[in-house]
């Protein structure tokens, strides 16, 4: 099993070097934006990799159209900048076509990751508490370690941050021993005894991409459940999220409405693929104040999502990802940025 399991995985690699993604890039159909027109064979992960790509270059997805069945991958993305306006900068359109068409995995570094070769990356995740970024950053300071660079974000009073630290000469930290009092004291700070979810302190074993982490890092910490009753538990919005199988078409639809936000996309996309959930299919909208998303979706083993628990945690661990960015806290050599917004997401159609 084992042999033809390896075999598989061989086969499919090399249908994605005959295969490479391609992208074609359209500044002339639309009056308003850019078009992202991208073809390969498919993976799963790719639309997440194509998504974060273009979030990462500060552009905005206002439209998407998305296809993915019969092993081959075709999408299209209307895309502008921060302002609104069409990509025109013959670089950045330039370094975005050379990304997707050299790599055909998309495992190279790219912008977003985490630099992790020269800082030493410590993943913390516990209960969220007033003054707890100021004790982490006394402790690190009391134990000669300077702080480059932090991402925090809160979520149901639970808290992940990531922490890029050196030594005192600006390199990272490479003592076994000193590593090991660092981890336990922040384990202290966090209150690990006192959480009865526990407090978790880690270190980075490889690079990521940061925002993508800190989702994975507030999944895994089960950030989405709220400790109440859970029938009764929504917050107060005017959004809509349901998930409901389309039998006739042998998939799962996930449908979110809600106010409209960068990064919105690849809030929802990011927890689709972590979950282990397959895209077919989807249709996006996000011109307006309000955005507006489907998907197709299948379980990675070619499941529908057939119990009531599980779609409900979906629509859970969806409203989570969505909610988490109302509060993110963001800290380079030194200098504090605090960004909050106002981003809520009602969570109903439960069938």
């Amino acid at each position: 099993m084992e042999t033809s399991q390896a075999g598989i995985d061989e086969y499919e690699r090399f249908v994605w070097r005959m295969n490479p993604p391609r992208i074609t890039i359209d500044n002339t159909s639309s009056e308003t934006a850019t078009l992202f027109k991208v073809e390969s064979s498919n993976r799963h992960g790719i639309l997440l990799d194509v998504v974060q790509l273009i979030v990462d270059f500060q552009l905005r997805i206002r439209k998407a159209y998305i296809s993915s069945d019969a092993g081959w991958f075709m999408d299209v993305f209307h895309v502008t900048d921060v302002s609104g306006n069409k990509v025109t900068d013959p670089k950045i359109l330039a370094v975005i076509e050379q990304t997707i068409s050299s790599s055909h995995e998309f495992s190279k570094p790219q912008v977003g990751l985490l630099p992790s070769v020269e800082h030493t990356v410590i993943e913390l995740t516990g209960t969220d508490r007033p003054g707890l970024m100021s004790e982490i950053s006394a402790l690190l300071l009391h134990m000669h370690c300077n702080v480059v660079s932090a991402e925090l974000w809160t979520h149901n009073m639970r808290v992940a941050c990531l922490l890029h630290i050196t030594d005192l000469t600006g390199g990272p930290i490479c003592d076994s021993e000193k590593l090991s009092r660092i981890k336990e004291s922040l384990c202290n700070v966090l209150g690990g005894d006192k959480d009865p979810r526990g407090a978790r302190t880690d270190f980075a074993s490889g690079i990521t991409h940061s925002e993508r982490r800190m989702h994975q890092l507030m999944f895994a910490d089960r950030d989405y459940e709220r400790g109440c009753d859970e029938e009764d538990d929504r917050p107060d919005s005017d959004g809509r999220i349901t998930v409901e199988n389309c039998d006739e078409k042998g998939y799962s639809v996930v449908n979110i409405e809600c106010k409209n936000r960068h990064k919105l996309v690849f809030d929802t996309v990011c927890t689709l693929t972590d979950m282990q959930y397959v895209v077919f299919h989807a249709t996006i909208d996000t011109e307006g104040p309000r955005a507006y998303q489907e998907y197709y979706i299948r379980h990675i083993d070619g499941c529908t999502l057939n119990s009531q628990a599980e779609r409900r945690k979906l629509i859970k661990c969806l409203c989570a990802a969505i909610e988490r960015r109302v509060t993110e806290v963001f800290i380079d050599q030194g200098h504090v940025l605090h960004i909050a917004s106002s981003f809520w997401v009602e969570r109903v159609g439960y069938k």
